[in-house]
Protein backbone atom coordinates (compact mmCIF):
# COMPACT_ATOMS: atom_id res chain seq x y z
CA UNK A 1 0.00 0.00 0.00
CA UNK A 2 1.10 3.41 -1.03
CA UNK A 3 2.01 5.78 2.03
CA UNK A 4 0.57 9.47 2.19
CA UNK A 5 3.04 12.28 2.83
CA UNK A 6 0.79 12.68 5.85
CA UNK A 7 1.77 8.71 7.26
CA UNK A 8 5.49 9.65 6.19
CA UNK A 9 5.69 12.85 8.15
CA UNK A 10 4.26 11.53 11.30
CA UNK A 11 6.78 8.45 11.23
CA UNK A 12 9.78 11.25 10.72
CA UNK A 13 8.48 13.01 14.00
CA UNK A 14 8.10 9.60 15.69
CA UNK A 15 11.93 8.78 14.49
CA UNK A 16 12.99 12.48 15.39
CA UNK A 17 11.30 13.23 18.63
CA UNK A 18 13.92 11.55 20.83
CA UNK A 19 16.63 13.30 19.54
CA UNK A 20 14.56 16.84 19.72
CA UNK A 21 13.77 16.29 23.26
CA UNK A 22 16.84 15.04 24.33
CA UNK A 23 18.45 18.36 23.09
CA UNK A 24 15.86 20.63 24.45
CA UNK A 25 16.54 19.18 27.94
CA UNK A 26 20.36 19.42 27.85
CA UNK A 27 19.18 23.31 26.86
CA UNK A 28 17.27 24.05 29.65
CA UNK A 29 19.67 22.11 31.87
CA UNK A 30 22.18 24.70 30.91
CA UNK A 31 19.93 27.52 31.01
CA UNK A 32 19.13 26.43 34.46
CA UNK A 33 22.70 26.13 35.38
CA UNK A 34 23.38 29.80 33.91
CA UNK A 35 20.44 31.11 35.74
CA UNK A 36 21.37 29.47 39.39
CA UNK A 37 25.36 30.44 38.42
CA UNK A 38 24.40 33.87 38.32
CA UNK A 39 21.96 34.18 41.24
CA UNK A 40 25.25 32.62 43.65
CA UNK A 41 27.49 35.13 42.14
CA UNK A 42 25.63 37.63 43.10
CA UNK A 43 25.10 36.71 46.29
CA UNK A 44 28.94 35.80 47.00
CA UNK A 45 30.34 38.94 45.08
CA UNK A 46 27.49 41.02 47.19
CA UNK A 47 28.84 39.65 50.36
CA UNK A 48 32.79 39.94 48.98
CA UNK A 49 32.71 43.54 47.72
CA UNK A 50 31.24 44.77 51.61
CA UNK A 51 34.21 42.38 53.59
CA UNK A 52 36.80 44.80 51.32
CA UNK A 53 37.36 42.30 48.42
CA UNK A 54 38.42 43.49 44.87
CA UNK A 55 40.04 42.35 41.42
CA UNK A 56 43.26 43.59 39.60
CA UNK A 57 42.79 46.30 37.23
CA UNK A 58 41.70 44.98 33.75
CA UNK A 59 40.35 41.71 35.04
CA UNK A 60 36.51 40.67 34.68
CA UNK A 61 34.10 42.55 37.14
CA UNK A 62 33.52 40.23 40.00
CA UNK A 63 30.48 39.19 39.83
CA UNK A 64 31.28 37.34 35.86
CA UNK A 65 34.23 36.10 37.86
CA UNK A 66 32.18 34.03 39.99
CA UNK A 67 29.71 33.34 37.29
CA UNK A 68 31.98 31.77 35.56
CA UNK A 69 33.47 29.37 38.84
CA UNK A 70 30.01 28.66 39.70
CA UNK A 71 29.26 27.26 36.05
CA UNK A 72 32.53 25.14 36.54
CA UNK A 73 31.79 23.82 39.69
CA UNK A 74 28.20 22.77 38.68
CA UNK A 75 29.81 21.07 35.51
CA UNK A 76 29.23 17.30 35.24
CA UNK A 77 31.36 14.53 33.61
CA UNK A 78 29.25 11.88 30.87
CA UNK A 79 27.91 9.94 34.22
CA UNK A 80 26.16 13.18 35.95
CA UNK A 81 28.85 13.39 38.54
CA UNK A 82 30.81 16.56 39.53
CA UNK A 83 34.23 17.01 37.12
CA UNK A 84 35.86 19.13 39.05
CA UNK A 85 37.12 19.15 42.65
CA UNK A 86 36.77 22.81 44.19
CA UNK A 87 39.63 24.36 46.80
CA UNK A 88 39.69 27.71 48.15
CA UNK A 89 43.58 29.02 49.23
CA UNK A 90 43.83 32.00 51.37
CA UNK A 91 47.14 33.76 52.63
CA UNK A 92 48.30 37.29 54.33
CA UNK A 93 51.39 38.61 53.29
CA UNK A 94 53.16 41.95 52.82
CA UNK A 95 53.37 41.58 48.70
CA UNK A 96 50.74 40.09 46.28
CA UNK A 97 53.62 37.62 45.19
CA UNK A 98 54.43 36.15 48.54
CA UNK A 99 50.53 36.15 49.16
CA UNK A 100 49.45 34.56 45.69
CA UNK A 101 52.11 31.90 46.33
CA UNK A 102 51.27 30.95 49.66
CA UNK A 103 47.32 31.55 48.83
CA UNK A 104 47.79 28.61 46.08
CA UNK A 105 49.71 26.42 47.89
CA UNK A 106 46.98 26.25 50.64
CA UNK A 107 44.55 25.74 47.90
CA UNK A 108 46.51 22.63 46.65
CA UNK A 109 46.30 20.92 50.52
CA UNK A 110 42.69 21.46 50.25
CA UNK A 111 42.26 20.11 46.96
CA UNK A 112 44.95 17.02 47.81
CA UNK A 113 42.50 16.25 51.01
CA UNK A 114 39.39 16.25 49.47
CA UNK A 115 41.46 13.98 46.92
CA UNK A 116 42.88 11.97 49.82
CA UNK A 117 39.26 11.54 51.09
CA UNK A 118 37.64 10.18 47.71
CA UNK A 119 41.03 7.46 47.37
CA UNK A 120 40.44 6.51 51.18
CA UNK A 121 36.72 6.12 50.44
CA UNK A 122 37.32 3.98 47.41
CA UNK A 123 40.49 1.59 48.94
CA UNK A 124 38.12 1.19 52.09
CA UNK A 125 35.72 -0.40 49.90
CA UNK A 126 38.53 -3.01 48.20
CA UNK A 127 39.86 -3.73 51.51
CA UNK A 128 37.42 -6.89 51.74
CA UNK A 129 38.06 -7.75 48.56
CA UNK A 130 41.72 -7.66 49.12
CA UNK A 131 41.63 -10.18 51.92
CA UNK A 132 43.99 -8.47 54.25
CA UNK A 133 44.67 -9.43 57.96
CA UNK A 134 42.88 -6.61 60.62
CA UNK A 135 46.71 -5.40 60.93
CA UNK A 136 47.51 -4.88 57.00
CA UNK A 137 43.96 -3.07 56.56
CA UNK A 138 44.70 -0.77 59.60
CA UNK A 139 48.31 -0.08 57.98
CA UNK A 140 46.50 0.63 54.37
CA UNK A 141 44.07 3.03 55.70
CA UNK A 142 46.97 4.77 57.82
CA UNK A 143 49.13 5.34 54.82
CA UNK A 144 46.33 6.45 52.69
CA UNK A 145 45.37 8.87 55.34
CA UNK A 146 48.69 10.40 55.34
CA UNK A 147 49.31 10.85 51.55
CA UNK A 148 47.68 14.12 51.37
CA UNK A 149 51.05 15.85 51.41
CA UNK A 150 52.55 13.59 48.66
CA UNK A 151 49.37 14.16 46.44
CA UNK A 152 49.92 17.58 47.02
CA UNK A 153 53.36 17.86 45.88
CA UNK A 154 52.26 14.84 42.73
CA UNK A 155 49.56 17.94 41.75
CA UNK A 156 52.53 20.65 40.56
CA UNK A 157 51.21 23.87 40.01
CA UNK A 158 47.60 24.56 40.09
CA UNK A 159 46.85 27.73 37.73
CA UNK A 160 44.01 29.69 39.98
CA UNK A 161 40.73 30.04 38.15
CA UNK A 162 40.61 33.46 39.84
CA UNK A 163 42.53 35.58 42.51
CA UNK A 164 41.14 38.33 44.46
CA UNK A 165 42.32 40.95 47.24
CA UNK A 166 41.61 42.64 50.36
CA UNK A 167 44.08 45.15 51.78
CA UNK A 168 44.79 44.83 55.44
CA UNK A 169 45.84 47.38 57.30
CA UNK A 170 48.38 49.71 55.81
CA UNK A 171 51.02 47.09 54.51
CA UNK A 172 49.68 43.78 54.46
CA UNK A 173 46.81 42.32 51.61
CA UNK A 174 44.69 38.81 51.95
CA UNK A 175 44.54 37.04 48.93
CA UNK A 176 41.99 34.51 47.85
CA UNK A 177 42.48 31.89 45.25
CA UNK A 178 40.29 29.96 43.48
CA UNK A 179 41.60 26.31 42.66
CA UNK A 180 39.66 23.47 39.70
CA UNK A 181 41.56 20.20 39.37
CA UNK A 182 39.65 17.74 37.01
CA UNK A 183 38.20 14.63 39.64
CA UNK A 184 39.37 11.29 36.99
CA UNK A 185 43.04 13.29 36.46
CA UNK A 186 43.59 13.36 40.44
CA UNK A 187 42.01 9.90 41.19
CA UNK A 188 44.59 9.11 38.90
CA UNK A 189 47.74 10.68 40.77
CA UNK A 190 45.90 9.86 43.95
CA UNK A 191 46.22 6.01 43.00
CA UNK A 192 49.29 6.14 41.50
CA UNK A 193 50.86 7.84 45.15
CA UNK A 194 49.03 5.53 47.31
CA UNK A 195 50.19 2.15 45.26
CA UNK A 196 53.81 3.75 45.40
CA UNK A 197 53.22 3.72 49.20
CA UNK A 198 51.89 0.84 49.88
CA UNK A 199 54.03 -0.92 47.96
CA UNK A 200 57.25 0.22 49.83
CA UNK A 201 56.12 0.28 53.30
CA UNK A 202 53.72 -3.23 53.07
CA UNK A 203 55.98 -4.87 50.44
CA UNK A 204 52.23 -5.49 49.33
CA UNK A 205 52.00 -7.55 45.66
CA UNK A 206 50.77 -6.57 42.75
CA UNK A 207 47.14 -8.51 42.68
CA UNK A 208 46.36 -6.86 46.22
CA UNK A 209 47.40 -3.72 45.15
CA UNK A 210 45.17 -4.03 42.19
CA UNK A 211 42.29 -5.22 43.96
CA UNK A 212 42.96 -2.22 46.54
CA UNK A 213 42.75 0.56 43.66
CA UNK A 214 39.75 -0.63 41.93
CA UNK A 215 41.31 -2.39 38.94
Amino acid sequence: MKKTPLVLLLISCMMFAPTITAQTSDKDLKKEIKQKAVREARKEAKKMKKDGWYVPPGSLPLEKILENAWMKQYAEDENGNPQYITADGNAVAESKTAGEMQSIEMGKLQLAGLIETNVSSLVSGNIGNAQLSTEDAASVTEIVQSSKNIIATQLGYVNPFFKIYKNIGKDKIEISVRLFYDVKQSLEIAKKVVRTELKEKLKMNEKNLEKLMGM
